[in-house]
């Protein structure tokens, strides 16, 4: 509840916050307002990866069908989030660069991200022995985790037509205050709703590979009665 509930408030407040009230950007118009889309979902995008690798690694090294579980509740939240901020990236670009894609080093290493994501589901899903499976997507999620300094140094790296960062720049906030606080509840909004999707994906990994087990078949008569 405390995930769902910061997401509902986090969302609302930061969303209507950003779209509605904060001021204009002096070049970009109102155009800039999808920022409070599109830096969340690209921002948790990268720190959702990096949970999910986290948690292949606990399965690897302790052998908990737990963290395996972990891994694949994660994969699909993560690959959602980082369609959301491909689209919206691709929307915020038309009327700033002109087109809706360019193969930019940062764009181009977040569509990586993407089809990342739906390797570690795919490799999970092709085994039929889960822990073997859980294995396999957790060493593909701790190889493609190369990608994520990619993804942030890149504007630093190269030349490249995606803007460095919004929320610091040097220790400094890059935008002003009255953008930069709606921003941020986004942000936190984003996260308790990660953590809602994630809690209710394990909750539902845990019971079908439990399905067999009495607690689970009494939890479910349970339901089933009410």
């Amino acid at each position: 509840p405390y995930f769902f509930v910061t997401a509902v408030v986090g969302l609302l407040v930061g969303f209507i916050w950003g779209l509605a009230f904060a001021p204009s950007d002096y070049q970009q118009g109102d155009s800039f307002r999808i920022i409070y889309i599109h830096v969340p979902s690209a921002i948790l995008s990268m720190s959702t990866y990096v949970a999910m690798a986290i948690a292949g690694f606990v399965g690897l090294v302790w052998q908990w069908k737990t963290a395996y579980m972990s891994m694949i509740a994660i994969a699909p939240v993560g690959a959602i989030l980082t369609f959301i901020s491909l689209f919206t990236g691709a929307a915020w670009g038309k009327p700033m660069w002109g087109t809706w894609w360019i193969w930019d080093a940062r764009l181009t290493a977040q569509l990586i991200l993407f089809f990342l994501y739906l390797g570690v589901l795919a490799l999970y899903g092709a085994f039929s022995d889960k822990t073997q499976a859980g294995k396999s997507a957790a060493i593909m999620a701790l190889v493609g985790v190369i990608n994520i300094p990619i993804i942030h140094y890149s504007v630093e790296w190269w030349n490249t037509l995606h803007q460095g960062a919004t929320i610091t720049k040097f220790g400094k906030p890059s935008i002003a205050p009255s953008m930069l606080w709606p921003l941020l509840i986004s942000i936190a909004g984003m996260v308790g709703l990660i953590g809602t999707l994630v809690m209710m994906n394990l909750k539902n990994q845990i019971l079908r590979r439990e399905l067999h087990r009495p607690w689970v078949i009494a939890l479910l008569q349970k339901t089933e009665n009410r």
